[in-house]
């Protein structure tokens, strides 16, 4: 029987797709790829393969999970399996160079972005961004991983040649121009089939760490959620959200072959859109879906269902 695969390795931010999936009556299989094999003498099961892997696998002890799915991709599309989310996108998701590199063919701003290897360079390289504030983060992050702030040189070397520095997993660190917005928030717009689904407007006052899955909000470490309740809700879904830069979006997916991405990008003073991330392993915050009336697990199991659906008749 054909059945909907899902390549992952956090069960935690799976759950709820399985969840609608069942409500759906879709056959699944999960392939958690955190560990396995690979027999390339042989050829992968018939269905609809969708590819979940997170670029932040190794901080829940999944390190080789990316590469290892990397090859099983490869395999599935050798075999002209119906992928969703196939290499390409798994590229990018680990990448944010490549990320930045791809929305910038289509004139979409991206911060000017420096990519450094030792700390030496890093610090060679934030010199560029004297007089300004500036922030660094890792390459291969997710859930803003290695993101600090800084405000000058110093800080930075402080930060680099004490304990407190973060070692990027690939080695890459970027250094990017801060975008100052005149108010605390950043957008996220969710797209599924490639199509525009929703915009969320996302609360940055308690920082830049900014994961919406659920399991994040129950004591996933390295999520910001406050175990107090909040006076106002950090996830909001943004009625009636319009804007060119949704058109734009579509097309870096398309080009990239990439069906479900949640993309994020915040405003400076002037009104101008930059953009910053490129999220292929999107997840979606139940609280805020439910005030909105809007579920973007429900529209990616039923999106996964038609796909199957067209492989069957």
């Amino acid at each position: 029987m054909k059945k909907v695969y899902i390549i992952h390795e956090n069960s935690d931010w799976t759950i709820h797709l399985t969840k609608r999936l069942d409500e759906l009556g879709v056959p699944y299989e999960e392939w958690h790829l955190d560990s396995g094999r690979l027999d390339l003498s042989k050829e992968p099961p018939e269905g609809v393969f969708y590819n979940r892997m997170s670029a932040s696998s190794h901080t829940r002890g999944h390190r080789f999970a990316p590469e290892f799915a990397g090859q099983v991709l490869a395999w599935l599309e050798a075999h002209g399996r119906k992928v969703f989310n196939g290499t390409r996108a798994l590229q990018l998701e680990v990448s944010k160079v490549m990320q930045y590199l791809e929305l910038n063919k289509c004139g979409i701003l991206t911060p000017r972005t420096i990519a450094a290897v030792g700390k030496e360079q890093i610090l060679e390289a934030a010199v560029e961004f004297i007089g300004t504030p500036f922030i660094t983060k890792h390459n291969r992050a997710g859930k803003g991983l290695g993101v600090q702030l800084f405000q000058s040189l110093d800080g930075l070397k402080n930060y680099v040649n004490g304990s407190a520095f973060e070692e990027p997993v690939d080695g890459i660190t970027l250094i990017q121009e801060y975008i100052q917005a005149p108010e605390s928030f950043i957008t996220r717009c969710e797209f599924i089939g490639g199509k525009f689904v929703y915009a969320v407007k996302v609360d940055t006052t308690e920082g830049f760490q900014l994961c919406p899955a659920d399991a994040c909000q129950i004591g996933d470490l390295f999520c910001p959620v406050g175990e107090e309740k909040e006076e106002k809700p950090k996830f909001q879904i943004i009625a009636g959200f319009s804007d060119p830069i949704i058109k734009k979006y579509e097309q870096v997916l398309a080009a990239n072959h990439i069906q479900i991405a949640g993309i994020e990008f915040i405003r400076n003073a002037a009104g101008e859109i930059y953009t910053y991330d490129i999220n292929t392993n999107t997840n979606y915050n139940s609280e805020a879906e439910e005030k909105a009336g809007k579920f973007g697990m429900l529209e990616l199991a039923k999106f996964l269902k038609e796909e199957l659906e067209r492989m069957t008749v």
